[in-house]
């Protein structure tokens, strides 16, 4: 791709519209050939390595192991979900409502991606897009361009293999700029934006329909019942994942005072190491510059972490790091997200304690986006479903590989996940296939459904009179 000219929006724009009408009579198993080659162009197994590879080495950011997994596992996902669905032609049919559904595409879709998914986010923002015979115009991170890039080239190829147009995927050349971002998402039909609340608010005042998802910083509660070596190795796994870049990463452990001290040694047995009070108090101090995340400590390995810190005892093997907390708010930073190693814990007294501490951080930061539980009590999960102002709670499930959808719970595979208005975000739910269609009803008549006046306002003249 070249770089920016005063053209250059316009010219992708331009290109991506060709593409879609040179598409626009694909059948389903066409668009599907499409989707499935898109998935390939990353799911191949050495196609996933390298560009995991070239990722952590150009972004400083996560583990090559976790992208790999990543790379793989929601484009497998993703796929499974999209080959199961319907996205053209007609897609449901009512006939006791005379109804019938017609998907038809968005058009031309922005989509801003994320320097911690460079190659994930643009392949499953793809898929979803063209599964609904949509085209698509990454706007990468700037510091992720070269492996965002070679992902859209791979991507491209594949699509090439099988006949449909490459530019049904393209993406804006380098250095990404503000200005340019901001340019495409004017432009296009719609923007889809996962990144930087910066972007996400740039996204909804772009003048075209916007899907912006919210800020991550997941509390996870430990209920008294709670299986804790189960839990404590679900955690582990969930927090050490590509080194906590995930939205989805446990970010606060709450764990119930009558177990609290068994928790904590659960959770040190799984790979965590407890910070003395001057440790946490340097964590801190360091993971902290100037109000702001020290992108030289944020997503690295443990050990780097370890040294870095200044950690003593069994630190320099441990896994992850926990520091305990009682405060919450901006003079508590580590009541926010850390993108990085360190998880906070927090001693509630009971699970009324719990539920409060989980919603005072979820006010802090991340409010809408999702909360966890630990528990063979599901009332206490089912009474943070009804009070909780959030979208997702989890049960028992390791937060990082259930929270953007798993092969053992019902929620889409993505990884975009929308807050509800509650975080300024137009979707409640994990951005999926139906937020790239636009929906045509053909209505036809049914027999007369109009019930008499005393049916509907019959109850309220007799509690209050006409």
């Amino acid at each position: 791709m070249t770089n920016m000219t005063p053209g250059t929006i316009a010219g992708l724009i331009s290109r991506a519209k060709a593409a879609m009408k040179d598409f626009s009579g694909a059948s389903q198993q066409q668009l599907d050939e499409a989707v499935t080659a898109l998935a390939w162009s990353l799911y191949k197994p050495e196609t996933a390595k390298s560009l995991a590879e070239q990722a952590v080495e150009i972004t400083g950011l996560g583990n090559v192991d976790s992208k790999i997994t990543k790379n793989q596992r929601k484009t497998f996902g993703t796929l499974r979900d999209l080959l199961r669905v319907k996205s053209t032609g007609i897609i449901e049919e009512i006939p006791e409502k005379g109804l019938v559904k017609y998907a038809k595409p968005v058009g031309v879709v922005a989509a801003v991606t994320p320097s911690t998914n460079p190659s994930a986010t643009p392949v499953n923002k793809a898929m979803m897009a063209v599964k609904g015979g949509n085209a698509i115009i990454i706007a990468p991170s700037p510091l992720a361009w070269p492996v965002t890039n070679a992902t859209v080239e791979a991507m491209r190829a594949e699509l090439k293999k099988v006949g449909a147009p490459e530019d049904l995927v393209q993406i804006l050349p380098d250095p990404v700029t503000r200005e340019a971002t901001n340019e495409l998402m004017g432009a296009a039909d719609l923007v889809v934006v996962t990144g930087s609340q910066n972007n996400v608010r740039n996204a909804y005042s772009s003048g075209k329909p916007a899907i912006g998802v919210g800020a991550g910083n997941v509390p996870v509660i430990i209920d008294a019942s709670a299986d804790l070596d189960d839990a404590a190795e679900k955690i582990c796994a969930s927090k050490t994942f590509d080194n906590s870049t995930s939205c989805s990463s446990e970010n606060s452990v709450i764990i119930l005072n009558e177990i609290y001290d068994d928790a904590i040694a659960a959770l040190t047995r799984a790979g965590g190491y407890l910070a003395t009070n001057e440790e946490g108090k340097r964590i801190v101090d360091m993971l902290w510059q100037e109000g702001k995340l020290n992108r030289n400590i944020i997503a690295k390995d443990a050990p780097v972490l370890a040294e870095t810190f200044q950690l003593s005892g069994d630190a320099g093997s441990a896994k992850f790091f926990m520091v305990e907390e009682t405060g919450i708010g901006p003079d508590h930073p580590l009541s926010d997200e850390k993108l990085s190693l360190v998880l906070t814990v927090y001693r509630a007294k009971d699970f009324a304690d719990a539920k409060r501490i989980g919603t005072e951080i979820l006010d802090h930061v991340g409010k809408g986006h999702s909360i966890g539980i630990h528990t063979e009590d599901m009332d206490h999960a089912r009474e943070l479903a009804e009070d909780l102002e959030t979208v997702r709670v989890l049960v028992n499930q390791a937060h990082t590989f259930g929270n953007g959808g798993g092969f053992n719970n019902g929620l889409p595979f993505t990884l975009s996940m929308g807050c509800g208005t509650w975080q300024g975000n137009s979707i409640s739910d994990n951005l999926n296939y139906t937020c790239f269609l636009n929906i045509t009803h053909l209505v036809t008549t049914i027999p007369e459904d109009m019930p008499a006046e005393e049916d509907l306002f019959g109850p309220h003249w007799e509690k209050y009179g006409k």
